[in-house]
């Protein structure tokens, strides 16, 4: 058992959950605990052409703390820029969006007017390889042109827009084809963070910040929390729209208090900051409020009722199974607050309760929006639950608030402090075998043309993703993307690179321009934006309590 360590204390009440020392122990050394094991697996990454130029430098950040920094592949001269036109859904709906995938007819429709207005336009099957659950054939894309460089291709993007079509400029580099994603000769640029629990004395832990609703870099919460070292965490509320930016889209257990619920059975990445182990498992949760004997359903926590980004609830509209990336919609929502939430609950029309920190019903106001009191929370009601809650809550009378983040044994994970869990998706490796559940996970959307699996699954993207291998340790692993100088990686290289790496279990986190590797102090892999993105959460390497440099608040 490791040291105990400083531990950030939030300032308020809330549900808390936590996880077994049986599923949160390291797996079983296949060395002696006195041996230094290197930081990532020495095999060459399963990535592009076998054959591709590979180096890695090793940094110690901290006893029992690596970075990583490996680079794979060279620029490839058959790699180039092209048009992707956008093509009409061949739907009936005449309100159906145009998409980058299609039926063959429809493709070729469009083709053939581009080609009667001059565009040398070309039409290409796209087959995605086959992952757990879904994969093959997609359907098609209209391309046209060809530019070494992305600037090349203006005059003909405005050709195809007076030919009234919509299109963008893509590089091949990008595409994730099966056949072709183990021939491309990359680069690659990717970052490893490796913790080894034998021998790391400080703790793993995961941050929102100074509350949930508002999004930080992860530069930032390192910082805040002089951490060795970290990556961006779990997907969050990033449209105003879909509900409070920076709210957890997701699972958000800290510090032991369930501060966001699940999204269906999705996975977690689970941290017990105690023994610094990590594990991964399918969670989904129950909740109640109750009252002199008298309970009614909880629906959701630290969240603006109606709006349920990835979905994943009973009674959301228009399902209740994970969708990445949709809001679904809930007009009959039970909703509980801590003051982790913000500085006020969101505002509207409703009923809200107001509780403290003794759990005494203090105020029922007929309109949502407060402030939580300090140890207390408030419940939010619209629709249908506005009755159901004021018929259990009075001024002055005690009301409970329970929420259970449940295993895959169908149990409670039982209460620990050390106790963080992110959420995150789809799993990549399960007992050392791949096991990538996009379906199931909620990245095929139903009654999508395959568009939204195209751009998000089968094309090569940045992206995030964290594990463990099978001496025990974590890995936490950025690769850079949308660039030329780094390809990215489709989800079944993510995979592919994962047990190249040496992970046993391993599972996606948000990517794309939230993906961020922060280590002594410094960015250190290239976001994809123009500059680092704020995000709902990080995993965090925090220092050894003892470490007077880097002493936590």
């Amino acid at each position: 058992m490791l040291s105990p360590r400083t531990r950030r204390t939030l300032a308020s009440a809330g549900m808390s959950v936590a996880l077994s020392s049986a599923l949160l122990s390291p797996a079983a050394p296949t060395q002696a605990d006195d041996a230094a094991p290197a930081a990532t697996s020495s095999a060459r990454l399963n990535l592009g052409d076998p054959d591709l130029p590979e180096t890695r430098t090793q940094k110690t950040l901290a006893p029992g703390v690596t970075l990583t920094t490996i680079h794979r592949g060279a620029p490839d001269s058959s790699l180039f820029w092209t048009a992707e036109v956008a093509v009409p859904s061949d739907s009936p709906d005449p309100d159906a969006p145009a998409s980058a995938l299609s039926s063959q007819t429809a493709a070729q429709a469009v083709a053939a007017k581009l080609q009667t207005a001059g565009v040398d336009a070309r039409v290409e099957q796209v087959t995605s390889p086959q992952l757990a659950d879904a994969g093959g054939q997609l359907g098609y894309r209209v391309r046209a042109g060809h530019f070494t460089a992305k600037a090349d291709g203006a005059s003909l993007l405005a050709q195809i827009k007076a030919a009234g079509y919509a299109s963008s400029t893509v590089y091949t580099g990008w595409d994730g084809d099966a056949g072709t994603i183990g021939q491309t000769r990359g680069p690659w640029n990717l970052d490893v963070i490796t913790i080894d629990p034998r021998q790391y004395r400080g703790e793993l832990s995961a941050s929102f910040g100074p509350d949930l609703e508002a999004p930080e870099t992860t530069s930032q919460l390192a910082a805040a929390q002089h951490a060795v070292a970290g990556v961006n965490a779990g997907f969050f509320v990033f449209d105003p729209a879909a509900g409070a930016p920076g709210d957890p889209a997701g699972v958000g257990v800290y510090n032991g208090k369930t501060l966001r619920e699940p999204v269906g059975d999705r996975p977690g990445f689970i941290l017990n900051g105690d023994t610094n182990a990590t594990s991964i498992q399918r969670l989904t949760w129950h909740g109640t409020v109750s009252a002199a004997g008298a309970s009614v359903p909880l629906t959701g926590i630290n969240r603006n009722p109606g709006l349920v980004r990835n979905c994943g609830e009973k009674g959301d509209q228009p399902t209740d199974l994970p969708q990445q990336d949709v809001t679904c919609t809930n007009p009959n929502e039970l909703v509980a607050f801590t003051p982790d939430f913000g500085a006020t609950t969101p505002s509207g029309a409703g009923l809200e309760v107001t509780v403290d920190a003794h759990g005494t019903v203090t105020a029922v106001a007929d309109a949502r929006g407060t402030a939580v009191p300090a140890g207390g929370r408030t419940v939010q009601a619209t629709g249908t639950a506005i009755p159901q809650l004021r018929s259990i809550a009075h001024i002055g009378q005690k009301l409970r608030v329970d929420a259970d983040v449940v295993g895959e044994d169908g149990r409670a994970l039982p209460a620990t402090k050390d106790t963080s869990v992110v959420n995150g998706g789809p799993l990549l490796v399960k007992d050392g075998q791949e096991d990538v559940t996009v379906r199931q996970d909620g990245m095929v959307h139903q009654g999508d043309s395959n568009s939204f699996y195209y751009g998000w699954v089968h094309k090569r993207n940045p992206r995030t993703f964290a594990g463990t291998d099978a001496q025990g340790r974590t890995l936490l692993v950025t690769a850079d993307g949308r660039s030329t100088n780094s390809l990215g990686l489709s989800l079944k290289e993510e995979a592919d690179v994962a047990q190249s790496l040496g992970m046993v279990q391993a599972m996606n986190l948000d990517g794309g321009g939230s993906t961020t590797a922060v280590a002594a102090g410094s960015v250190v892999n290239t976001p994809s934006g123009t500059s680092e993105r704020p995000v709902g959460d990080a995993l965090l390497v925090l220092p050894d309590r003892n470490d007077q440099a880097g002493r936590r608040p």
